[in-house]
């Protein structure tokens, strides 16, 4: 019966969704709920998980409403250590080969590239590949360079290890038999003294690095458009967030402004966090000094700020990865430096991350650090980690927690790691870096690739080296026991990333109020055989509720870019990553022209008859 002075409420009609996912199997990363089969997505935000008909209250006129016919959602990856900001600046004019799967393809785009190529300008093969995936498991040579481009300058890099050079670009490095060798670096020479147009790390890679920047740069606009490109590119692959390490080259603030103007203009489609890293030996201190009284950590927003410094503090305590040197012997007494440098950072209220590949490296920082724990300063709350850590030992990762650190590692073993093999032995290849070991002791571990001019930026190889142990030519480097299992390794690549930065209560998982960062895959990354792993992309990328990837059914659903410029871009003919079928089609084709050639050689007596080895003769002194 009425009830006098009381009124029924008016009906509120919940806000409707921008964005609705649905038909699809979500991994939300959550444990409290890990999976669903629709989100919806408002103001940048998860509103709501749960069934197609749970949510279908969500949609009004305004919504945009996907299907994912029934293919696998997880939360955005998050690459902890990718040279982002660096890579973006110089993305459209490289001829990328990752991905590439014949030597033979490889110097193809080399040789059309030089055909459209003007003059003055270089053809740069800047990392993400290396001999083992090729069917031919060779390197090219420089008179294969040569004979490729005869006048154009070509610099091709092969990880932190070497760079092949063509007589043009010898010529417009300015390299002569008077050029003296670098510190640290090697330019090997002819039998008569001149430059052959091989470069050496042994073991410094800033030989390779200062022949590069050589090379002509983008002007101002020309970087804005490079960027926005080689962002598109990861959005391709599912990232929708990256940890800049920063890096050598890469000078702040200058080097920074294009991701900064792109931030306020709001065009960024990554999420970025950034580092700060001296460029000077000998001044290290004064940029910390002067970095510290102007800027802070989480200045910026959502879309890019700033985390620490690193991943270089002082150049002394650096130590280099060529695994095809020795270790380097780090300089005696660089602690002292090293020990301000911390102290700057960690009394400033900075967290820092630490090149170190090698545990005899990461024990003498320890060593600083637990001098400056006596004095309450670890743990402290600022976050702090070790960037890569192959040959980390089981001491070392107890003290590492003790101090409250943690660990970021990549897949350069996917590239790099039949030569740590062959030098360090199988037993400390199986172990390298310690993954398993860094988890079971409760620490944090966030994954990465180290791109663009090591690994490749494609999170899904490092992501079948986190769950196989498998050289992208197929070693095999860890027992199966040391592998991760998929669900574990996508929280490296989403969770753990959060946590560097301080993100991990609204970034890493599909949760209410968190971050609407998602990727709808190709293929679904929990089920699909190991060795399609790789070659999974993202076809849809959503940031923030916004769609900055779209391909297969959903294409031209993603936001517009400009055009790639200049119009001879390696880029604009080629793209990125390579994959699919063309690349399949070639490799039999290939390989076995490659045999061929190889078992000719056999019978003239020039090479003995065994499997070939994946680094050409020209580099082994």
């Amino acid at each position: 019966m009425p009830v006098a002075g009381l009124q029924p409420a008016p009906r509120r009609e919940p806000a409707q969704a921008d964005l609705l996912v649905r038909n699809a199997k979500v991994f939300t990363g959550d444990p409290a709920r890990p999976g669903a089969r629709a989100v919806a997505i408002r103001d940048g935000r998860v509103a709501a998980l749960g069934d197609d008909h749970d949510l279908a209250h969500l949609v009004g006129p305004d919504t945009r409403v996907v299907d994912a016919l029934g293919r696998r959602v997880v939360p955005g990856l998050n690459d902890s250590h990718l040279h982002v900001i660096r890579g973006g600046l110089n993305y459209v004019l490289e001829l990328r080969w990752d991905g590439v799967r014949s030597l033979r393809h490889a110097l193809a785009m080399l040789r059309e590239q030089a055909g459209r190529t003007p003059k003055g300008q270089w053809i740069r093969v800047v990392g993400g590949w290396t001999a083992e995936q090729f069917a031919e498991r060779r390197m090219p040579t420089v008179a294969e360079l040569n004979a490729a481009a005869p006048d154009t300058p070509v610099f091709v890099l092969h990880l932190y290890q070497s760079a092949l050079m063509n007589r043009a670009a010898v010529r417009a490095a300015g390299f002569t038999r008077d050029t003296p060798d670098p510190r640290g670096g090697q330019i090997v020479r002819d039998r008569d003294g001149a430059p052959s147009g091989v470069l050496l790390a042994a073991p410094s890679a800033l030989v390779l690095y200062s022949t590069l920047a050589k090379a002509p740069a983008l002007d101002a606009a020309g970087k804005r458009t490079s960027t926005r490109h080689f962002l598109r590119e990861l959005n391709r692959f599912g990232l929708t967030s990256a940890v800049d390490a920063a890096g050598g080259f890469q000078n702040f603030p200058d080097d920074y402004a294009t991701v900064a103007d792109l931030a306020g203009a709001g065009e960024l489609t990554l999420r970025i966090a950034y580092h700060l890293f001296p460029q000077t030996a000998g001044q290290e201190l004064a940029d910390l000094k002067r970095w510290t009284a102007t800027v802070r950590p989480g200045d910026g927003d959502e879309w890019l700020r700033l985390n620490g410094a690193g991943e270089n503090l002082t150049w002394a305590a650096a130590d280099f990865e060529n695994f095809s040197e020795p270790r380097p012997e780090l300089t005696a007494g660089y602690e002292g430096e090293f020990e301000q440098a911390v102290r700057l950072l960690m009394e400033n209220g900075w967290g820092f991350r630490l090149h170190a590949t090698y545990d005899e490296t990461i024990r003498r920082d320890l060593a600083v650090f637990e001098k400056l724990a006596a004095e309450g300063l670890f743990p402290g709350g600022n976050r702090w980690l070790f960037d890569h850590a192959e040959t980390v030992s089981a001491d070392s990762l107890d003290r590492i927690a003790a101090l409250g650190g943690a660990l970021s590692v990549q897949n350069r073993m996917s590239f790099q790691g039949t030569a740590f093999r062959d030098r360090y032995g199988a037993e400390a290849a199986a172990h390298a870096p310690p993954v398993r070991a860094m988890l079971d002791r409760g620490l944090t571990v966030a994954a990465g690739t180290d791109a663009t001019r090591v690994s490749s930026y494609n999170p899904w190889v490092a992501l079948h080296w986190l769950i196989t142990g498998r050289t992208v030519g197929g070693t095999a480097l860890r027992p199966s026991g040391h592998a991760l299992d998929r669900e574990t390794a996508l929280g490296l690549y989403t969770r753990g990333g959060a946590v560097l930065t301080g993100e991990q209560d609204v970034k890493g998982s599909l949760r209410e109020g968190w971050y609407g960062d998602l990727a709808v895959l190709s293929e679904d990354f929990l089920t699909v055989p190991e060795d399609a792993v790789p070659g999974i992309e993202s076809v849809l990328t959503v940031v923030g509720g916004r769609i900055v990837w779209a391909s297969a059914e959903y294409e031209g659903l993603d936001e517009a870019v400009p055009p790639v410029t200049p119009e001879w871009s390696p880029v604009a003919h080629f793209g990125g990553y390579q994959s699919g079928a063309r690349q399949a089609s070639l490799v039999a084709e290939a390989a076995a022209e490659s045999e061929r050639h190889r078992r000719w050689r056999v019978a003239r007596g020039t090479v003995p008859d065994a499997t070939p080895s994946f680094v050409d003769p020209c580099f082994e002194h």
